[in-house]
């Protein structure tokens, strides 16, 4: 099998897999992929950088008897369509989440967002109140460095893939012991960053076009920091949560809490940037509680 016919490596129980199609007249739009499972109102799952759906493998089945999930691979993302010269800015991120909740025609949503995905679900439900009916955006991917901050290896990786000229061949190699010590870097307890996911991980960035899409979202990064003018649009319930060790600094989360001075804010100690990955629990307990 080829990586242009890849399927995913992990099976998250309960869910089965799903296509949205390209709408007619959309340029750079692409299908969209995206799991169903569980029963109950719906419930939107937002991924981080450089993840996909499969990243909520263990909180999904601590809600499914509470929501309908949908999880989604954000534009370009997963086993989403990769379109040449697509953007992946934060707005054409957004329009994405936005024809999942339109065009199944979903109400009474709860958006759950970690990292590049919070931003992305308090901007979806500045644009769509109607259908909002709570967001929970976990570590807020919205502060200048980003994942440059996570440790010195990082920092080295994302300015070789910013970097111009060498930048798109930097980005097409990805060596395992690489990909998982930068991602352990957002964790607290890096056991919690599981081989099997790394590996899938690794599937999907031999995808055909995969660096061009990893190279424009790191690049996306001011538009997301650009995005928190749009925070106090929203007008749904709104609960922050953010580890302990996640990338952001103190000044960072005071920032948007001064933005959204009625949201809910929760700090769960010892965790870093994944907190899907290593404290699952945290993020079903406060959504079990509010059904």
């Amino acid at each position: 099998m080829t990586n242009q016919d890849a399927r995913p490596t992990i099976q998250v129980p309960g869910t089965t897999s799903h296509t949205l199609a390209a709408r007619a007249g959309h340029r750079g739009e692409g299908r969209l992929r995206y799991l169903k499972g569980g029963t109950g109102a719906p419930l939107v799952l937002l991924h981080t950088v450089r993840t996909q759906a499969e990243h909520y493998r263990s909180l999904i089945p601590l809600v499914s008897d509470q929501y309908t999930v949908y999880a989604l691979d954000l534009p370009g993302m997963g086993y989403s369509e990769i379109v040449p010269g697509a953007s992946y800015d934060e707005p054409a991120m957004r329009a994405g989440v936005e024809r999942l909740l339109t065009e199944l025609d979903l109400h009474d949503v709860t958006l759950v967002g970690e990292s590049m995905g919070a931003v992305l679900a308090l901007t979806t439900a500045a644009d769509l109140p109607e259908r909002v009916r709570r967001v929970v955006a976990v570590n807020t991917y919205d502060f200048s460095g980003g994942i440059a901050r996570s440790s010195l290896l990082a920092r080295l990786v994302v300015s070789g893939v910013l970097a111009p000229g060498v930048g798109p061949v930097i980005a097409g190699v990805e060596p395992k012991p690489i990909l998982r010590r930068v991602l352990q870097g957002g964790l607290g307890d890096k056991s919690a960053l599981r081989p099997d996911y790394v590996d899938e991980l690794l599937q999907v960035g031999g995808r055909p076009g995969y660096p061009t899409v990893a190279r424009a979202v790191y690049q996306s990064l001011p538009s997301l920091i650009a995005a928190r003018s749009r925070y106090s649009d929203v007008k749904a319930p709104i609960h922050l949560v953010y580890g302990e060790k996640d990338w952001s600094r103190p000044s960072d989360r005071e920032a948007n809490k001064k933005l959204l001075p009625t949201a809910d804010f929760t700090q769960v100690p010892g965790a870093g940037h994944f907190i899907a990955l290593e404290r699952p629990d945290v993020v079903a307990d406060l959504l079990n509680r509010a059904v």
